[in-house]
């Protein structure tokens, strides 16, 4: 039986580097739905999260680096909730009044804590230098600061001494609603999904059909014109930065129910990507900040099972190279002031 497959093997090993590849291309076939279903509901999270630096890029030409951070810090809203309910060492709620309560209180907190920091970013970062007329470049070094600084005093907190802060089960979201092919979709595949289909729909409007909204695209398109027709574009930059961070909020508490955990650093890799998708998009441009997040979330879950995981990120930043060598404007290259989402 042994010197039956010895010359297969010989053989393998005499030519290693076109069995890997077949073995790969086996993978991604058999891993085909799995990795479009995990995909899509990663890619709803950066687009979420893309909406931060489209938002405020369409407004201020600003890249807003610390919106990963009011990110991070909608989970923390996340686990507050938890922790005020007592779930963790109570136990998560069966069903019923008392689970929407919990979730709830979950979302509302989450948002609180990322649309407070946002406004506070641009209260005490951003505000300041654009009355004094600063250059660019002083507002991004700002922004990175304003990132590294929230990361690390959340560390410095006592989240640094622990690797990950876990949920709990609170809800069962990873019971199975149907398969397609051989893949489980699960309750928190479609409730990621749909939460962020839901979350997107309900900006466009805010920002098409309301009078904030009709503000914030006459602030984008030329904002000392508007400012002579008597808009307050203070309070308009103000309103952008909120929004932005109710969309971080809700993302976040996505993030909490898939992921069941979060740390201090949990917004770096993430917001990276959500840059990323935002640029592949269109920066400044919210459907394509949509379209962007889901398309970088498939094409690194469709990479990862081609050539392996270990080679995600490298495909997600490789991608970002790319869309910047070979149209920086993006799929979509609108701003936010001709988007009509």
């Amino acid at each position: 039986m042994v010197r039956h497959f010895r010359p297969f093997y010989v053989a393998v090993r005499a030519r290693p580097f076109k069995h890997r590849s077949c073995m790969n291309f086996t993978n991604f076939i058999n891993t085909f739905w799995a990795n479009t279903i995990s995909g899509l509901s990663l890619g709803a999270i950066y687009a979420l999260i893309a909406l931060g630096y489209t938002l405020v890029y369409g407004v201020l030409r600003l890249i807003n680096f610390a919106n990963s951070e009011v990110f991070m810090l909608g989970t923390f809203g996340s686990l507050a909730a938890l922790w005020i309910l007592g779930v963790p060492s109570a136990g998560a709620p069966k069903a019923g009044i008392a689970l929407l309560g919990t979730l709830a209180l979950m979302l509302v907190l989450s948002i609180l804590f990322s649309g407070g920091a946002a406004i506070l970013l641009e209260l005490l970062a951003y505000r300041p230098l654009r009355r004094r007329n600063s250059p660019r470049l002083v507002f991004l070094i700002s922004a990175i600061g304003a990132s590294l600084a929230i990361a690390e005093a959340v560390g410095a907190f006592g989240a640094r001494k622990r690797e990950e802060y876990p949920f709990g089960r609170v809800w069962n979201t990873r019971k199975n609603l149907f398969k397609i092919s051989d893949f489980d979709v699960q309750v928190r595949h479609v409730m990621v999904i749909g939460g962020a289909l839901i979350m997107m729909s309900g900006l466009a409007l805010f920002v098409n059909k309301t009078r904030l909204g009709r503000g914030m695209r006459a602030v984008a398109q030329d904002a000392e014109t508007a400012r002579i027709l008597g808009v307050n574009v203070d309070h308009v930059i103000l309103i952008t930065f909120a929004v932005g961070g109710v969309m971080a909020g809700g993302a976040a508490f996505l993030y909490a129910l898939f992921f069941e955990a979060t740390r201090y650093n949990a917004g770096f890799l993430l917001g990276v990507k959500a840059f990323t998708a935002a640029v592949l998009g269109g920066i400044g441009n919210i459907t394509g900040a949509l379209v962007g997040g889901l398309l970088l979330g498939l094409i690194e879950n469709w990479g990862a099972g081609l050539f392996g995981g270990q080679w995600k990120d490298v495909i997600a930043f490789a991608v970002l190279v790319l869309v910047l060598m070979v149209r920086p404007t993006g799929l979509f290259g609108e701003t936010l002031g001709r988007s009509r989402a």
